[in-house]
């Protein structure tokens, strides 16, 4: 692996439910005050167009062919010369919605699409009510560097990780709207991921009140392969960041070359005794 540095940053906010345009003023305000001039890619939330609100999502879907979402993040890789993992927003395919992560290179070209592959749906939530099911894992080169990518209830699958570790990332990505009351699944489950795979791992989240006396978790992370926290934005808004060395990592897996254990299939032999 060649020489590489990365400059990430994370944009950490609370959605206005339900007003798509409130959403994309607040994110261009974060951006024009805090976005560090260095940045090669920026990460934003799950759902940051609407806010964690599922009866709001169909309302709030958006054809991509005339996305105001996908116009606007598109002028700001542009502008600001930056990759950008566009967190999710809700599309729709006549009538059937997603919950849909854009990826946008540094010319503003839409470059990769991710959809949900696991929807949360309890609790209180219906997110499968309203949302179908994405068309599995997509895993998008930027600069050089393999992101893969994942959206919120997808880091409780463990599976979904190993794969894009198999098929060569570098950087593991999850972009969530994580409830206030699962701190501790949330640091632990996304460094977890981080060091079992050897990766990088963006884990960022959204913060504040959402509704009906339900919080964001915030506390977003950018943690290393060793499940070091690098950056991180425990609450509030705004953009931390950090840069990560990915011939370092490469260097440290090639000391620890655990990744080349994996076995292909893992046989559980049930024994009874008598």
């Amino acid at each position: 692996m060649e020489q590489k540095k990365v400059n990430l940053a994370i944009l950490q906010m609370s959605s206005v439910i339900g007003d798509v345009e409130a959403n994309i003023e607040k994110v261009k305000q974060i951006i024009s005050n805090e976005l560090p001039s260095d940045t090669d890619v920026l990460v934003l939330p799950e759902v940051w167009t609407v806010g964690w609100s599922c009866s709001h999502f169909q309302e709030t879907a958006q054809n991509l062919k005339d996305s105001s979402v996908i116009k606007f993040l598109s002028e700001i890789a542009k502008s600001h010369n930056i990759n950008i993992i566009g967190g999710s927003f809700i599309t729709k395919d006549g009538n059937i919605f997603y919950n849909t992560c854009p990826v946008f290179d540094r010319l503003g070209n839409l470059v990769a699409l991710y959809s949900k592959n696991h929807l949360y749906s309890y609790y209180g939530c219906d997110e499968g009510k309203y949302i179908t099911v994405g068309d599995g894992l997509k895993m998008v080169n930027l600069d050089g560097v393999n992101y893969g990518i994942s959206i919120c209830y997808d880091l409780r699958f463990p599976e979904v990780y190993r794969a894009y570790a198999k098929a060569g990332a570098d950087v593991l990505v999850n972009c969530a709207a994580w409830g206030s009351n699962k701190s501790v699944p949330w640091e632990m489950m996304t460094k977890s991921r981080a060091i079992e795979n050897q990766c990088f791992m963006v884990a960022l989240t959204q913060s504040g009140y959402i509704e009906n006396g339900e919080y964001n978790l915030g506390e977003s992370r950018i943690i290393d392969y060793n499940g070091n926290e690098l950056a991180s934005i425990m609450s509030g808004e705004g953009i931390v960041s950090s840069q990560i060395d990915i011939a370092e990592m490469y260097d440290f897996r090639a000391k620890a070359p655990i990744l080349n254990d994996i076995k292909e299939n893992y046989e559980v032999k049930v024994l009874c005794v008598k």
